[in-house]
């Protein structure tokens, strides 16, 4: 596996492979590599002849008082995984080489930005939308994954590469999740061991909510309600339980067939994410 840490590096091993007719696909990430990153490496592997994956953790997607200076950093770690993994190229950039220090540009996804986590996160996607958008422009992949676990993530980089005729496929790639259901997050590592058993129970809360939804109960205030209150009683800080459409993140009419349950609650120091989607 080849690393670099500039654009024109990338540029360059990227151009040659093009010149061979090869395929490229990019894994985004911000490191501190787990099973699910890896997932999504041997899923890139699958729909292209050569994978870039990129870490860099981005300082405009944190908000004031977030993690930005303590976020894990695990680069030798990280860089014997994607080796073994078989990625061809880690592209692993300074600040610097991202960001000019005069940068006036930002992506904004109007609509889908400032809501749930951007609601508790301002300026958050946008920070992930712009960095994306010029990760699709050093590397100009042709198909680029994301896990699901980051749905509204998912969903603001797929309307902006909708919007801005962004020539990438956008393929999502399932949640991998530990024995208990927690879904797997570089964050996973700031919760203690009894916080991590209670953890669990936010996935637990999805599937009692998609069961209850699957069951025919009409009120999805009733079953949100219930789910921020079982949360609660299970020692989190919820930030939000929401029945939505799939397609748009609107919140769900009892006609709508195409769901994702997304939700978000705090763990002492920790912040967790989760959803599950599903069909009626």
């Amino acid at each position: 596996m080849r690393i670099v840490n500039t654009v024109l590096e990338l540029r360059d091993a990227v151009r040659a492979w093009r010149l061979a007719g090869q395929s490229v696909a990019l894994v985004p990430t911000m490191g501190n590599l787990h099973a699910g990153h890896l997932t999504l490496v041997n899923e890139a592997k699958k729909k292209a002849d050569r994978v870039v994956v990129s870490i860099f953790v981005n300082p405009t997607q944190f908000g004031v008082g977030e993690d930005f200076e303590t976020y894990p950093r695990t680069e030798r770690e990280d860089q014997e995984k994607l080796d073994a993994s078989g990625a061809d190229l880690l592209f692993q950039p300074a600040v610097s080489e991202v960001y000019a220090p005069d940068a006036k540009t930002v992506v904004s996804v109007a609509g889908l930005s400032e809501q749930y986590c951007g609601a508790s996160r301002s300026g958050h996607f946008d920070g992930v939308a712009t960095v994306v958008c010029k990760l699709f422009n050093m590397v100009q992949p042709d198909v680029a994954l994301f896990g699901l676990k980051d749905f509204q993530q998912l969903t603001v980089i797929r309307t902006m590469v909708r919007d801005l005729n962004i020539p990438v496929e956008i393929i999502g790639v399932e949640t991998v999740r530990e024995e208990s259901g927690l879904a797997m997050s570089s964050r996973n590592g700031y919760l203690t061991a009894e916080e991590k058993t209670v953890a669990a129970k936010l996935y637990q809360s999805l599937c009692v909510a998609r069961d209850a939804v699957l069951a025919g109960q009409q009120s999805y205030e009733e079953i949100e309600h219930r789910a921020l209150l079982f949360l609660q009683e299970s020692g989190f800080q919820p930030d939000y339980f929401s029945v939505c459409r799939m397609s748009d993140l609107k919140k769900a009419g009892t006609d709508d067939m195409e769901l994702v349950l997304l939700t978000a609650a705090r763990l002492g120091k920790t912040r967790l994410i989760d959803n599950i989607c599903f069909s009626r």
